[in-house]
């Protein structure tokens, strides 16, 4: 497993340890001596996943404090875009942006601290995404950034989008 950080102060890339023989392949996707050695969060409360056809875009989440949490995201089927945007008030990269494809091909995850925003476009004609959180899921909590207010460019001009994700307010 190698851990990378990115020029996105709390956005790390990770390289999973990929296992292959006769029958098929097996990834390590966390490593608790590993992440603690980046000083990463090494205690995840829950873990989703979300299935999402071509085109669909899911962002940009976050939960807000005291129910915050680092997130750690990889994809089992399929390819995405993913992008993380810094939220934090006050941080030397408010407003910056990284992104990143993830794949079942590339194996890689993405690991997130507190205070940034992720969303993701689907790129293959479905894909399965896996999250685990360090906090658990709080409704109230629970928030996001329009996905188009913080200056990316998204390679697609009508992305299929909740109508949650629709009505969130812009970063600006």
């Amino acid at each position: 497993m190698k851990i990378t950080e990115t020029q996105l102060a709390g956005v790390y890339e990770i390289e999973n340890s990929t296992f292959r023989d006769e029958r098929g392949f097996f990834v390590k996707t966390f490593h608790r001596d590993t992440f603690k050695k980046y000083g990463l969060t090494v205690v995840f409360e829950e873990s989703f996943y979300s299935i999402s056809k071509k085109n669909v875009l899911r962002g940009m989440h976050f939960q807000k404090t005291p129910d915050d949490h680092a997130k750690l995201v990889y994809v089992v089927a399929g390819e995405i875009l993913d992008v993380v945007v810094d939220i934090r008030e006050g941080s030397n990269s408010f407003g910056h942006w990284y992104e990143t494809l993830l794949s079942a091909e590339n194996k890689k995850s993405l690991y997130l601290d507190k205070g940034l925003a992720h969303g993701f476009l689907t790129l293959s004609d479905s894909a399965t995404v896996v999250y685990m959180t360090s906090t658990q899921h709080s409704p109230k909590a629970d928030s996001g950034i329009k996905w188009d207010s913080f200056g990316f460019g998204w390679p697609i001009s009508n992305p299929i989008i909740s109508e949650r994700d629709k009505n969130f307010p812009g970063l600006y």
